[in-house]
């Protein structure tokens, strides 16, 4: 097992004077011993350390079809792992004097592994780590989703104190990670770009141009009447996606018609001049579905040109998301821009040593490119994995070729009539792909984001996780879940009109500089120790969790509907789940059993209970949740 990068960081670290390592830096507690607080450390001797203790654990078996058992950490690096280290009430974008960085960093993300391993993942999912673009940059340090160049890291990952290259420190990450007997899935970025790509002067094609005549105060979504708006809902939902309603011939005729020439200006930017000879700009991107969504414009993002016909030549819905039938055809591809994006994932196989891709944006990519770039990576790796960011777990998406997706678990955790909804309708269907098995992700709400500093919020966070964890999904942990962080990473799906006065782009993690409250834990006891007891008992009955068929998933009625009950059957042996949605009430419930008489234990804390006279009785405080094993028939 390859192990030569983590031996160069590991010797860079060594290599550092003691004065260059700076006084006053400290680290969180959590990172080592699962304590809020922080220590004082000499920062090159302690990440020396940690380091040397992963290469001490030596090479761990990685299981063969690992995907099955995945249980994903997911780590947005700039932030998660970031840190007030030298205690002056901030973060900083600029490196300290000693060299080293309070953003996140690839070093630190490395050194947090084996804390990542004690909670129970054995899967690192990483938010994308590629260059930023510099032009019109959202918040302070910009959106990783504004891809410079694909196949340049970001080096705000690196360490100036050491030397070292972002690349560098990626390939000793995941080389870190394997000797843990963890897996590393990136997440790629194929459906936009930053509006100053490195691709924009070769490839002008390859990008929507907006004339320059069109002040950027009045450009923005197209507009739909009402009745235009029904319209397009029910042909999307009849998936009649033929003659699709186009924008306004005001709307379309504010973008420059190819081809185009651009060239690069003194600001960093680009002008491009159309077909028509009229001055052009990149036209940044908007939230792309549904027609009328109202999330805030992405400044310094754009949208990449998967198709050319000219009566197409616009962004909107049936251009970048819901395509007009007219677009599947071959002819229609940009198949310079295909062929580039579909080389991009074997160059990381190749460079990095990565084991899976998430596709950012899947549910926008025309279904032929997904297709290709899953056959181009496996052809080197049959067993490489791929998630979409999908909501729906269908056959169509299997078939191109993924092993999970998204999922729309988090979207409907705030009420327990919808998750009744939404597992009725699975248990029914069947479950053709896994999805991740969480309450958020960095573009919804956190779940104790209505009741920040709470106890009830961490009790929700505990139920949505149990119940997460015994579905047929793949439990995801959301950086700072564990901790019950409640501060949003990004104002993605499920915000309002006041959450978006109330965090503007300069308080958003995604766009700018920020950490967890590491120290403090939010003032309330972190989750480390539960989470790890719910995924050990996960894992004794995974065989049963895992089932996808028709009929594996029960509700059990409960004589109170606050507590939520969950069967789980397979091959003959079911496990149980029951829990208290209630966030601030204890709640006691009766489960009515066929067999007259069960001696049953619970799975998380060995506690003992009894069924008598057909009935369960069970107490629960606000988020508890109990499992059980069920016997036979029952």
């Amino acid at each position: 097992m390859q192990r030569e990068h983590l031996e160069t960081l590991i010797a860079a670290l060594g290599a550092l004077p003691s004065a260059a390592n700076g006084p006053g830096y400290r680290i969180p507690r959590m990172w080592e011993d699962e304590t809020p607080g922080s220590l004082d450390v000499d920062p090159a001797q302690w990440y020396r350390e940690r380091l040397l203790g992963i290469l001490e654990d030596g090479a761990q078996e990685r299981a063969g079809e690992w995907h099955r058992e995945a249980v994903v950490y997911n780590l947005f690096v700039r932030f998660a792992a970031a840190f007030d280290h030298d205690g002056d009430g901030r973060v900083s974008g600029e490196a300290l004097p000693s060299g080293f960085r309070e953003t996140g960093t690839l070093l630190k993300a490395t050194a947090m592994l084996p804390y990542i391993k004690k909670l129970g993942a054995n899967t690192i999912y990483l938010l994308p780590l590629t260059a930023i673009g510099e032009k019109n940059r959202k918040g302070t340090l910009g959106s990783p989703y504004a891809v410079c160049d694909p196949l340049r890291l970001d080096p705000m990952l690196a360490e100036p104190a050491l030397g070292l290259s972002a690349e560098l420190l990626l390939k000793a990450f995941i080389e870190a990670a394997h000797l843990l007997g963890m897996h590393v899935v990136l997440e790629f970025v194929f459906r936009t770009a930053s509006v100053d790509s490195r691709w924009i002067e070769q490839h002008p094609d390859w990008f929507y141009w907006l004339k320059e005549s069109v002040p950027a105060e009045s450009y923005g979504p197209p507009h739909f009447d009402q009745e235009t708006l029904n319209e397009i809902y029910g042909l999307v939902d009849r998936r009649e996606l033929e003659g699709l309603p186009a924008p306004s011939g005001e709307y379309r005729r504010q973008f420059g018609r190819h081809p185009v020439t651009a060239e690069r200006t003194e600001s960093g930017g680009f002008r491009g001049t159309d077909a028509d000879g009229e001055a052009c700009r990149i036209a940044s991107a908007f939230s792309d579905w549904p027609p009328d969504d109202r999330q805030p414009a992405w400044t310094d993002v754009t949208y990449l040109r998967m198709h050319t016909p000219a009566e197409f030549d616009y962004i909107a819905y049936n251009t970048i998301r819901q395509y007009d039938a007219a677009l599947s055809d071959p002819e229609t591809f940009n198949s310079g821009l295909w062929e580039e994006i579909a080389s991009i994932i074997p160059r990381y196989q190749e460079e990095y040593g990565i084991d899976g891709a998430m596709m950012d944006m899947g549910h926008a990519l025309p279904s032929e490119l997904k297709k290709e770039i899953v056959r181009r990576a496996r052809s080197s790796r049959p067993d490489f994995v791929f998630w979409d960011e999908n909501f729906d777990p269908t056959p169509a998406i299997r078939d191109e070729g993924f092993n999970a997706v998204f999922g729309s678990l988090p979207f409907v955790v705030s009420d327990i009539i919808y998750i009744r909804g939404l597992l009725n309708f699975l248990n029914r269907t069947g479950v053709a792909l896994p999805f991740f098995g969480t309450g958020e992700n960095h573009n919804t709400p956190r779940i104790p984001f209505r009741n920040p500093e709470k106890e009830a919020g961490r009790n929700y966070s505990r139920f949505v996780f149990t119940l997460a964890s015994v579905l047929p999904a793949i439990p995801f942990l959301h950086a700072g879940m564990e901790i019950v962080e409640w501060r949003p990473v990004n104002l993605g799906l499920n915000f309002n009109d006041e959450d978006r006065a109330a965090w503007p782009p300069e308080t958003l993690p995604l766009f700018s500089a920020a950490a967890f409250d590491w120290e403090q834990a939010n003032r309330l006891a972190p989750l480390n120790g539960y989470i790890r007891r719910v995924l050990e008992a996960r894992k004794e009955n995974l065989d049963v969790i895992l089932s996808g068929e028709p009929g594996s998933i029960a509700i059990p009625i409960v004589s109170d509907e606050a507590i939520f009950a969950l069967k789980r059957t397979a091959a003959g042996r079911s496990i149980l789940f029951a829990g208290n949605s209630s966030l601030e009430e204890e709640k006691s419930g009766v489960i009515e059993f066929r067999k007259a008489s069960l001696e049953l234990r619970g799975l998380i804390t060995g506690e003992p209970f009894r069924v008598i006279d057909h009935r369960l009785e069970l107490t629960l405080r606000p988020g508890e949740c109990r499992l059980f094993r069920l016997p036979d028939e029952n």
